[in-house]
């Protein structure tokens, strides 16, 4: 997998600044002081930048880039603008602006005591990312490897807290290298024998393969696959730090790659369909987080893995599925196949582990793009307690998410002539349709979530943490969650 820079921290010394080659940063506070020991023409010229229109209009989290200044060996400086009382976010972004420009060299940043020196070395591990897998290289020897060092008042205090971080952006960075693999490339298989590997950190992971699918009476998911030569599969995966504390359950949906099926998708954008396992791509970098920071929690991660291909043995609109619950379900659209692959796994996560709650993540809806763009998760929920819970974490974490509504007089929507529901209610109201279908899966008082990230999973353009690609939007706030719910109780 891509690993993330290599960070180290060392004691504040000014005067390697005079001789440090590559590129360097400072973080400057609102007064905007200066270290001491740089050298005059140093000073004169980064006292010129800030007071220049540009350097007046720096905002928290935001850098201006000097192209070798005067006094030093570096090619370029960085001076990046952040308040001492900067939020989360803004440290973040500030670190990010350092990691975007990394240029592959070795990068000094000067922190000196800056309280968010943490959150800036997250944000620039983040931004760092670069998921070259594809790329045709020259001699690896000829290629120099980014790394950073970071100069802080306290460096072991700051590595000792910086391991967590590190935890974080390993899992953040498996979630985005398993959206951007291709899907010749990340097969059914291949994503299970991945998230096998992780047993080595301590996870128990079991795979469930088709026959057993079939006996479990999983035949909405199975009905999702049978078009396509990649067998499908469950893969649950097992945290256990906290005894006998009933588990939190994180279901995701794994479709490796979605045509669309008989109703097919058009052409226009449909590469971008090895997305389409972005839940499961979540699901499984949390897992990865816990179990790198051995979290004292127990969790449950649920992935179930289709590919949604047209072909003669490829399930038809007007079938009709039968789902482990016993529910039937008309099927209206076979583009429409998340849902049937979430219904199943989500009975059966909650028959087999009783869980104390449920949280399920996909890439559903092309309705939660229509209706909160790029910056924002959709989510459901039928417990208020819970939805609060994810938000809190979102917002603390910087991810964006928003909570949209449920309700019985959706119902009518996806009401079947021939079966007990239908997969898809159209157009209107598309994407809460979709969440209330898989409410259905759902016992009565079992708490549970439901996140659509249709449009964060892989936005347009960069983000502030992210290049442009896939971003791992949901392993912070699900690492977040945990900690604040679910850890230690």
């Amino acid at each position: 997998m891509t690993q993330p820079v290599q960070i180290s921290f060392t004691e504040t010394a000014p005067d390697r600044l005079a001789t440090h080659e590559g590129r360097a940063a400072l973080i400057l506070g609102a007064d905007g002081k200066l270290p001491g020991r740089l050298p005059r023409a140093l000073r004169e010229a980064v006292t010129r930048a800030l007071d220049s229109r540009a350097g007046k209009a720096l905002k928290p989290g935001q850098a201006l880039e000097l192209a070798f200044p005067a006094g030093l060996q570096v090619e370029t400086l960085l001076l990046v603008n952040l308040p001492d009382g900067a939020s989360v976010t803004d440290a973040r972004r500030a670190g990010a602006a350092i990691g975007a420009r990394l240029g592959g060299q070795h990068m000094l940043v000067m922190a000196g005591a800056h309280k968010r020196a943490g959150d800036i070395a997250l944000g620039l591990a983040l931004r760092g990312y670069d998921f070259d897998a594809y790329r045709s290289k020259p001699d690896e020897d000829e290629t120099p490897q980014p790394r950073v060092t970071f100069m802080v008042k306290d460096p072991e205090a700051l590595a000792k807290s910086a391991a967590d971080a590190a935890a974080l952006a390993e899992g953040v960075f498996f979630t985005r290298d398993l959206v951007n693999e291709p899907a010749n490339v990340l097969t059914t298989s291949d994503f299970a024998d991945r998230l096998l590997a992780m047993r080595e950190l301590g996870l128990e992971v079991e795979v469930i393969e088709e026959k057993k699918l079939a006996k479990l009476g999983m035949r909405a998911l199975l009905a999702v696959g049978q078009g396509s030569e990649s067998p499908s599969k469950v893969v649950v995966m097992r945290w256990n730090g906290a005894g006998d504390q009933a588990p939190l359950a994180l279901v995701g949906k794994g479709v490796v790659f979605d045509s669309g099926g008989i109703s097919i998708k058009p052409a226009a954008g449909m590469e971008e369909m090895t997305m389409d396992m972005g839940g499961a791509g979540v699901v499984a970098g949390v897992m990865r987080t816990l179990a790198l920071r051995r979290a004292k929690a127990n969790v449950v991660g649920l992935v179930g893995l289709v590919e949604n291909m047209p072909d003669g043995r490829a399930q038809r609109p007007g079938d009709i599925v039968k789902s482990m619950k016993g529910d039937t379900i008309e099927v209206i659209n076979t583009d429409a196949e998340g849902r049937l692959v979430l219904a199943d796994v989500l009975w059966y996560a909650q028959q087999e582990y009783k869980p104390a709650a449920v949280i399920d993540l996909a890439t559903l809806t092309g309705a939660v793009i229509i209706a909160l763009g790029h910056d924002n998760a959709g989510v459901f929920a039928n417990d208020d307690a819970l939805a609060d819970g994810i938000l809190s974490a979102a917002r603390a974490e910087g991810e964006g998410a928003w909570r949209l509504p449920l309700g019985p007089s959706y119902d009518s929507l996806i009401k079947s002539r021939l079966a007990d529901m239908k997969n898809t209610g159209g157009r209107a109201a598309g994407s809460i349709t979709a969440a209330q279908f898989l409410q259905r899966f759902i016992k009565q008082d079992q708490p549970w979530a439901h996140i659509d990230i249709a449009g964060v999973a892989l936005p347009p353009s960069a983000t502030d943490l992210a290049p442009k690609g896939a971003t791992g939007w949901g392993v912070m706030t699900l690492d977040r969650l945990v900690r604040d719910r679910f850890e230690g109780k």
